[in-house]
């Protein structure tokens, strides 16, 4: 999709300091954003509270105006912007969960390591590492290690998928089944 003559304005207006400008362009994209942090968060299992939703947006909108509005100044008008404001968003969260890959700094307020066994209305909180290693005995090799490397680890579907040799989209199945048996081993623990 190309870029629209709505967005190509707001872009020049931006990029010319133009009065309420900056304004509107946050107006037309906060949806966008608040999007990419929510769906980024999910696809890796995080709860966010709303206090770490703003500061990954905030760090968006600050990414995108740093160096005198950088990021637009490089934007070459080959996609619509909000394609390419999703990916700025989505490298921009992303890297920004990788650093702070803590737990305690992104919405869960215990010392890693932790895995989080989710499940309906309740959740457990497993921070005990020699637990996490019992949990993830009970799973066969592929679904050990797709969850270590996703909930330990930090990587991507796709980095999951390169270093398994599975298709990226059985991974969020395989990680989905291993949760349910880890669940249920859990509870039998308690």
């Amino acid at each position: 999709m190309a870029l629209s003559e709505i967005d190509r304005n707001l872009l020049q207006r931006c990029l010319s300091r133009k009065p309420r400008a900056w304004e509107d362009f946050v107006d037309r994209f906060m949806g966008l954003v608040v999007h990419v942090v929510n769906h980024s968060a999910q696809s890796r299992s995080l709860r966010l509270s709303s206090e770490d939703r703003e500061d990954l947006v905030a760090g968006v909108f600050l990414t995108i105006i740093k160096d005198d509005l950088g990021v637009l100044r490089q934007f070459r008008g080959e996609s619509s912007l909000a394609t390419y404001l999703t990916v700025i968003a989505r490298r921009v969260v992303v890297a920004e969960m990788l650093k702070q890959k803590a737990p305690s700094r992104l919405g869960n307020h215990e010392p890693q390591p932790e895995l989080a066994v989710v499940g309906g209305e309740s959740e457990q909180r497993v921070d005990d590492r020699e637990q996490v290693e019992r949990l993830l005995a009970q799973l066969e090799g592929a679904e050990a290690k797709v969850v270590r490397m996703y909930h330990l680890e930090g990587k991507s579907y796709q980095e999951i998928s390169s270093a398994v040799g599975m298709p990226e989209n059985s991974v969020g199945p395989t990680l989905s089944r291993a949760r349910t048996k880890m669940r249920r081993g859990a509870n039998e623990k308690i």
